[in-house]
């Protein structure tokens, strides 16, 4: 086990060095909650920074006088720790550090939900030790908490994909306002890419689908028991085919030769592990359980590696429902005529939200677009666009 904890804790031996690229508006999210007692919660697809965002706050803390030993790093999913419980594995921590109860730790537990009960001994953690918890996952599951462990203890960023700023920053491209016709072809540049950090300093397709192949076997199949491997393989490309389109749950099962009820089922796992996310249509709450759901992929670099870098537009979309999403968005269709986007009034300020990419909106577009009752309406018409989408 001490051999295992100084791997993963390279900073205890002298003269280590962090090599990683900063994420500065996730640092700045998790220093606002650093010197208060909240579970901090990380949650996003595999691989997408969050076990780098924590180093560098391990980095962070370790720069303001943190003792090195008082901070601990581990990936729960390492299979050494499969008869451990986060208890035993923290105990075994302090007794190798000679670290006292009353001693203040830093602990960061990456792939947390791989734990049973992980939010109990969370909570009892908490209750008992004095102690900074910040912790990951690649499942959605984290947002659960049927039994409000850490209810009032607990606080979830979402670590997305790098959006434009840094993907120019991961680059270390450097543009002026002058240079707004590079900017333009730059934008276009990460659309292409997406915003999977490696993926983008590397430029290797087969990273990609190895990332896609790890997500399907170990995150769906194993985890879900499901033989019938080639139908999982067959939805995702599916899936990244109708990002930005509604979903029929029938036709999908019509299309792979399985129930509905699997559709769904199948859909949802895909969702849990963040490489999609579904919208409904806004309207009453009987609409919003039958209407179909519209599919975004979570990041544009893995669905444009499936189905080639086409239909700018519905790219763009991707984009903005990926900025957008921590405000529970819908999308609105009146007779046969869609908005794609109006986000959820109870997450703040409400907005209307048309997507174009070197277009413009058609006639009924733009009377549906005028006629909705919304104070904030925005149409983003690509990378010109672009600070309207952080304003929001």
């Amino acid at each position: 086990m001490e051999k295992l904890f100084y791997t993963f804790n390279p900073w205890w031996d002298e003269g280590y060095v962090f090599e990683i690229k900063r994420r500065e508006k996730y640092l700045k999210k998790i220093f606002e909650n650093m010197n208060s007692r909240d579970i901090i919660l990380l949650a996003g697809l595999r691989r997408v920074g969050k076990s780098s965002i924590m180093k560098l706050v391990i980095n962070e803390l370790i720069k303001k006088g943190v003792d090195k030993t008082r901070i601990l790093f581990v990936s729960l999913d390492d299979f050494l720790f499969n008869d451990k419980s986060i208890f035993e594995i923290i105990d075994e921590y302090r007794l190798l550090h000679k670290i006292k109860m009353e001693e203040k730790i830093y602990l960061f537990l990456d792939e947390v939900t791989y734990k049973d009960k992980w939010q109990q001994q969370l909570k009892n953690m908490y209750d008992r030790d004095n102690v900074k918890i910040i912790a990951g996952s690649s499942s959605s599951s984290i947002f659960i908490d049927e039994n409000a462990y850490l209810t009032g203890r607990s606080r979830v960023i979402e670590v997305k994909p790098l959006d434009f700023d840094e993907w120019l920053d991961f680059k270390e491209i450097k543009l002026k306002v002058v240079d707004s016709e590079l900017m333009k072809a730059y934008f276009d540049d990460y659309l292409q890419d997406g915003g999977m950090p490696e993926y983008v300093i590397k430029k290797d397709r087969v990273y990609i689908q190895n990332l896609v192949e790890q997500l399907i076997y170990k995150d769906i199949i194993a985890k879900h028991n499901i033989k019938m491997k080639s139908v999982i393989q067959d939805l995702f490309l599916l899936l990244m085919e109708r990002s930005g389109k509604q979903l029929s749950i029938n036709n999908i099962g019509n299309i792979l030769n399985i129930t509905p009820s699997n559709a769904k089922r199948y859909i949802e796992y895909f969702e849990d592990t963040f490489l999609v996310g579904l919208i409904k249509k806004y309207g009453k709450t009987n609409e919003k359980i039958t209407s179909q759901s519209k599919i975004y992929t979570g990041d544009v670099g893995i669905r444009n590696a499936y189905t080639g870098f086409r239909d700018k537009g519905a790219v763009f979309e991707n984009y903005v429902y990926i900025k957008i999403k921590e405000k529970n968005p819908y999308y609105f269709v009146e007779d046969g005529i869609e908005i794609d986007f109006i986000t959820d009034r109870y997450f703040g300020e409400q907005y209307l939200i048309e997507c174009k990419y070197n277009s413009e909106l058609n006639d009924k577009q733009r009377e549906l677009f005028n006629k909705i009752n919304v104070k904030n309406k925005i149409i983003l018409n690509g990378y010109k666009d672009l600070q309207l989408i952080e304003n929001i």
